[in-house]
C-alpha cells in the first residue's frame, strides 16, 4: 500500500519530489502533473491509490472517444499515469485493461523550401529573429535554444553545446559562421543588462541541478547566464530570490508565427518547422544521414529517416498536366 498522504496537495508534492530525484527535465515534471490532476478530477476527485486499472482504462478511453486527442497526447497521459503508480504509489498494476487507443496518423513534417525560410527570417529582427535563425541553422529545438547558456557557446570551434536535451542527452552541433557575429555582438548587449542587474544586487540565474550548493557564486557567473534572457526579472518560486530567467518559449513561438504571415507563407509554420526545414535542406545538400542524425540528437535512425520521404526523391516521372 502506498505510504502517499491524502491530505491536499501531498499527492502532487510526492510527484514533485519522485520527479526531481529522477533528475526529469522541468517540462517534463510539469507536464507529468497537469495530466495526474486531470484524471483525479475526472474520477471525481478520488485519491489515484483507491482507484486501478479499470480507472486508468475508462480515462484513456474517454481522451481518445470523447475529447478525441492525438495518438502522442494520449501516450503522454499514458506516460504519466505509469510515472504515478510505479514510482510514486510504487504499485504494480500488471495489466491496464483494454482502452481504445487514439488513432496516430502518418503525417509528413512540414518543411519550408530555401526561399520560404529567406523570406520568413528577412522579416524577424532582435532576439526573437536570433533564436529563429539558430532554430534553423543548428537544428535546434526551441527549448535547447532559449536554455542556451553563454559558455555553451564555442566561436572558435564554432559549436555549440547542448546539455541536458530530450531524453537527458547531451550533443553538440553547429554554430552557423554568419551568426557568429551577431551573436558575439548580442552578448555585450547581454552582458550591459547582467551588469545592470548585478548592479542593482540581482544577477542570480537558475542553476542546474545541486550545482548551485557546490558553487556559491555559479549563479552570478557571466558563463552562466542565459543567451537569450528574459525581458525582465520575476521571482523564482523555488529559492525566493529575484532572478532573470531565459525569454519565454511563447514569445518566440508568436514572432515566428507572425512572421509566417507578413512573409505570405501558406503552410502551418511553427518553431520545429525550422528544425525540420534544417534536417532536409542538410539532406538535399548531400549530407550523410547519420551525420544529421547526430546533429539533431535523434536515438533511433529510423526518425531521422523520415525526411527522407519529404525530399520527393525517386520520383521520376511526370504529371499528365506537364505532358
Amino acid at each position: 500500500m502506498s505510504t502517499v498522504g491524502r491530505r491536499p496537495g501531498h499527492l502532487i508534492e510526492s510527484v514533485r519530489t519522485v520527479c526531481r530525484r529522477k533528475n526529469l527535465a522541468a517540462s517534463t515534471e510539469k507536464t507529468y502533473i497537469q495530466w495526474i490532476i486531470r484524471f483525479v478530477r475526472f474520477h471525481e476527485l478520488q485519491h489515484p491509490a483507491d482507484l486501478g486499472g479499470d480507472e486508468i482504462r475508462d480515462f484513456l478511453t474517454h481522451l481518445a472517444i470523447k475529447r478525441r486527442v492525438a495518438a502522442s497526447t494520449q501516450n503522454q497521459a499514458l506516460n504519466a499515469l505509469v510515472f504515478l503508480y510505479q514510482r510514486v504509489l510504487t504499485r504494480n498494476l500488471d495489466e491496464f485493461g483494454d482502452f481504445i487507443k487514439a488513432r496516430k496518423p502518418k503525417r509528413l513534417p512540414v518543411v519550408l523550401s530555401t526561399d520560404e525560410v529567406r523570406r520568413l527570417l528577412s522579416v524577424m529582427t532582435g532576439q526573437s529573429g536570433m533564436v529563429a535563425r539558430l532554430l534553423y541553422g543548428s537544428g535546434l529545438r526551441i527549448h535547447e535554444a532559449i536554455t542556451l547558456r553563454v559558455k555553451d557557446l564555442d566561436f572558435d570551434y564554432e559549436l555549440l553545446h547542448i546539455h541536458s536535451a530530450k531524453g537527458q542527452k547531451d550533443r553538440k552541433t553547429m554554430l552557423p559562421e554568419r551568426l557568429k557575429t551577431p551573436v558575439f555582438h548580442h552578448l555585450h548587449d547581454v552582458r550591459q543588462i547582467h551588469n545592470a542587474d548585478l548592479n542593482d544586487g540581482y544577477g542570480h540565474v537558475p542553476l542546474p541541478y545541486a550545482f548551485e550548493r557546490k558553487s556559491t557564486t555559479a549563479s552570478t557567473d557571466w558563463r552562466w547566464q542565459y543567451v537569450f534572457p528574459s525581458s525582465r526579472r520575476t521571482t523564482n518560486y523555488e529559492t525566493g530570490e529575484m532572478t532573470r530567467f531565459h525569454v519565454s518559449p511563447s514569445t518566440i513561438h508568436k514572432a515566428v508565427k507572425s512572421a509566417a504571415n507578413e512573409a505570405g507563407i501558406l503552410k502551418r509554420v511553427t518553431c520545429h518547422t525550422l528544425r525540420h526545414s534544417f534536417a532536409t535542406h542538410l539532406l538535399e545538400s548531400g549530407s550523410d544521414i547519420r551525420t544529421v542524425q547526430e546533429l539533431l540528437g535523434h536515438s533511433d535512425l529510423r526518425t531521422t529517416m523520415i525526411y527522407t520521404h519529404v525530399l520527393n526523391k525517386g520520383l521520376h516521372v511526370r504529371s499528365p498536366l506537364d505532358r
